[in-house]
């Protein structure tokens, strides 16, 4: 038998993956259906470039869709904790302290996470490192590549 797994999310997390099924389901299927039906119209299938994007484009929605009802079967919501640790959920100010140089980034579950959007996993080398740390914690962090830096804690919103 199969362990399932159990996929960490926020509410936020959880009502952006929603959105996005709803928007695959309603509008992209619907597009890519109409653009299924125009290269039918055009003919012979076998040398169709444009039935291929549409038929390729249909599977990319149709997997896409089937990965979001599978996270959203498996969610565990993760509640934010009014306590001052760092936990998932938590927005946090850190400073290297090597450098002196802030950073603000929100931790998420590995799904959610975005470091455009200054969102990182709580499975990342600093995730790890912060987890469950306090305002004023020094914790060392150790990158992929075996590098070590410290960093400090400065602020948890």
């Amino acid at each position: 038998m199969a362990i399932k797994q159990q996929f960490q999310l926020t509410q936020e997390g959880v009502d952006n993956l929603k959105q996005e099924l709803n928007y695959l389901k309603d509008v992209k299927r619907e597009e890519n259906k109409e653009a299924l039906k125009e290269a039918r119209a055009q003919g012979d299938l076998s040398e169709n470039a444009d039935y291929d994007a549409a038929r390729n484009e249909q599977a990319r929605i149709e997997a896409r869709i089937a990965e979001i009802e599978n996270i959203l079967k498996n969610v565990k919501i993760i509640k934010t904790t009014a306590e001052d640790i760092v936990n998932i959920g938590k927005s946090v100010i850190v400073r290297f302290v090597q450098t002196g140089e802030e950073k603000e980034f929100t931790l998420v579950g590995s799904i959610e996470a975005d470091p455009r959007a200054k969102k990182i996993s709580i499975e990342s080398p600093i995730g790890k490192s912060i987890l469950n740390k306090a305002e004023g914690d020094v914790v060392e962090v150790k990158t992929e590549t075996g590098r070590l830096y410290q960093l400090e804690i400065v602020e948890i919103k």
